[in-house]
């Protein structure tokens, strides 16, 4: 994907106040040093705090502006403790990126433990349901404000052994889907942002999985080094930060212009935003069943 215009989207997204969590490593650090550089005051968040500082410690030393708030997100308190913090040093959130994730348990549902599996759905989905539910009274008072999911493409299919992650990956999606219905046309944009096949905790799980089809994938996209970079959704995330693809509120929107196994996943942000009207009319890039047709 060639660059997303980022003069434009550093123009518009300085000055924000953005709150990443899972922002201590992988996608969620990307995000965070991204949205820095574009000069949003950046809160990074984690259960690790130790990670966070880390990622705090770069960002002012590429003369950005970080707050360190460690917090579990599965834990409602650390989340209205997070954003009551946030807003005392910081001001109203302007933007919420929902990217902490747990991936595990790998294995059989048959075979693993249920409350290991529900501790994903904890972390991935109800912790993004508390920190939007903890700005969006704020925003929506003001008139304005992003939250930015970052899901998967395992949310559209069937992960066999990785069953909690992909679950909760399409939840993120319909949660999206109902953010942004539920806000539509009072200043609020939601948007859920697929990564690609970037090298993380679950793609590392996938490779020892038990299930051939799912470890094949993965191992030929390292071996062949076609692994995405975390920075191609930073980068996403900065242009949906800047307002230049608002219009898209309530899809996702891919960091790689083609899913394998997502038919009509095609479009980049770019062309997406230029054929909104037809996204609209032909309801594209949503969580939609597909069925046979009647006579």
């Amino acid at each position: 994907m060639e660059p997303l215009g980022q003069d434009a989207a550093t123009n518009s997204v300085r000055g924000q106040v953005a709150v990443v969590t899972g922002a201590g490593r992988g996608i969620g650090r990307a995000i965070a040093l991204a949205l820095a550089e574009a000069g949003a005051w950046v809160a990074v968040c984690a259960r690790s705090e130790d990670q966070i500082t880390e990622t705090a410690r770069e960002i002012v030393a590429r003369d950005g502006r970080a707050l360190v708030v460690p917090a579990d997100v599965s834990i409602r308190s650390d989340v209205e403790h997070l954003i009551a913090q946030v807003e005392q040093a910081l001001g109203p959130v302007d933007l919420l990126v929902n990217n902490a994730g747990r991936a595990l348990p790998v294995g059989a549902i048959a075979e693993t433990d249920p409350d290991e599996w529900w501790q994903t759905m904890e972390v991935n989905v109800r912790g993004s349901l508390y920190c939007s539910r903890a700005v969006l009274p704020s925003m929506l008072a003001r008139g304005r404000g992003r939250i930015v999911n970052v899901s998967s493409q395992a949310g559209f299919l069937a992960w066999p052994m990785l069953s909690a992650y992909a679950v909760s990956k399409a939840a993120l999606l319909r949660l999206t889907e109902n953010l942004a219905a539920e806000t539509r046309g009072r200043g609020v944009q939601v948007f859920a942002v697929i990564p690609g096949e970037v090298r993380t905790a679950m793609t590392e799980a996938a490779l020892s999985c038990g299930e051939p089809s799912v470890e094949q994938f993965f191992q030929g996209i390292f071996d062949q080094g076609t692994d995405v970079p975390p920075e191609r959704a930073a980068d996403l995330v900065v242009h949906l930060a800047s307002g230049q693809a608002d219009r898209l509120s309530g899809r996702y929107v891919s960091a790689v212009p083609q899913l394998a196994g997502v038919p009509g996943e095609r479009a980049d942000v770019r062309e997406m935003v230029a054929r909104g009207a037809e996204i609209a009319e032909h309801g594209l890039y949503l969580l939609r069943p597909r069925e046979l047709g009647v006579g």
